[in-house]
């Protein structure tokens, strides 16, 4: 009997072996998970609000770690979402249909190298119910070995606090009111200056505070300076616009568009201000990282005064080269 647990670590260690995953020593490799994009979550009102997800295996070993990671990730990890009385939240439909199916499970082999990191994001929307508001539990599980079936030993997260807040508040024409992460209170725009609207901004999205970054942009100008982006706002209808607003915003989120707008620096220099009653233009120094290099960008911020209040609606992006 003394010999039994030997054997059997024996046993497992040959298993790992012959499928190819190799695993650390304990706390060799870690897995965490964050909110991608933190910001105030609601009950699903008419549009699907993404909760973003980003999930990170990191290797502290001295070799390399092999995991299978699948092309649809709900067959590699799950989230454990549970109620503050412990409840387990109740997974979404679309994933216990695509789970239940016989589909054939695609996937490529992921090698991380001793201290190097490699993420992904996924919607947690796509894993769980999250139909009712109330305080949560986020936990996860990534299977090296693929989910189901043979999903192996898997690396457990840290766990997140989640924060379901009933529908949000509608705004004009129906459109939902931007809130303060912070503090819970319906953002609004005052009256600064120009400058101080692009110091806003700029600091909004050093902080990764999306709401603030978005409260003196106006979207459907910086949508129009591309052409053929235009021409699809020109030809949609109200509802339509509204769409494509809601999508553009997002895929500014997720960095897939514009990226200059979204470039975060991390110091930058308010130049120069000019302004009369109605327009106004701010040129920014904006300094950028990149590798063992400091990029050097300057920008120049187009703003118009409405309602007394100044809006971005362009801006020009002028490379510096490098220090």
């Amino acid at each position: 009997m003394k010999h039994k647990p030997a054997a059997l670590a024996l046993a497992l260690s040959l298993l790992f072996l012959a499928s190819g995953f190799l695993p650390a020593a304990e706390g060799d490799v870690a897995f965490s998970i964050r909110y991608f994009d933190k910001r105030i979550y609601h009950v699903p009102g008419v549009e699907r609000e993404p909760i973003y997800v980003q999930a990170t295996v990191t290797n502290n070993s001295p070799s390399a770690f092999r995991f299978k990671l699948a092309d649809d990730r709900a067959f590699s990890i799950e989230f454990d979402v549970r109620t503050m009385t412990n409840r387990a939240v109740e997974p979404a439909d679309t994933l216990v249909r695509k789970r239940s199916g016989s589909a054939r499970v695609f996937f490529r082999e992921i090698s991380v190298e001793s201290g190097e990191s490699f993420s992904f994001v996924e919607d947690l929307r796509d894993y769980t119910k999250l139909g009712e508001s109330g305080s949560f539990v986020v936990l996860a599980r990534i299977y090296p070995e693929l989910l189901p079936g043979s999903g192996g030993i898997p690396l457990e997260s840290n766990r997140l606090a989640l924060n379901i807040r009933p529908a949000p508040i509608p705004g004009p024409e129906g459109i939902p009111l931007a809130m303060d992460i912070d503090t819970g209170e319906v953002l609004s725009r005052e009256r600064l200056a120009p400058d101080e609207v692009v110091d806003y901004l700029i600091s909004a999205r050093q902080k990764s505070q999306w709401e603030k970054f978005f409260l003196y942009l106006d979207l459907e100008a910086i949508i129009s300076r591309d052409p053929a982006r235009k021409r699809r706002w020109a030809a949609e209808s109200e509802e339509g616009r509204h769409r494509m607003l809601s999508r553009y915003r997002e895929d500014l989120r997720q960095e897939l568009v514009d990226g200059d707008i979204t470039l975060i620096p991390f110091e930058y220099e308010i130049e120069r201000t000019n302004y009369d009653a109605l327009e106004g233009t701010v040129t920014v120094l904006e300094k950028f990282r990149t590798g063992n290099y400091t990029e050097l960008k300057r920008y120049t911020y187009y703003l118009q005064r409405r309602d007394r209040v100044w809006i971005v609606v362009d801006y020009v992006v002028t490379n510096l080269g490098t220090e």
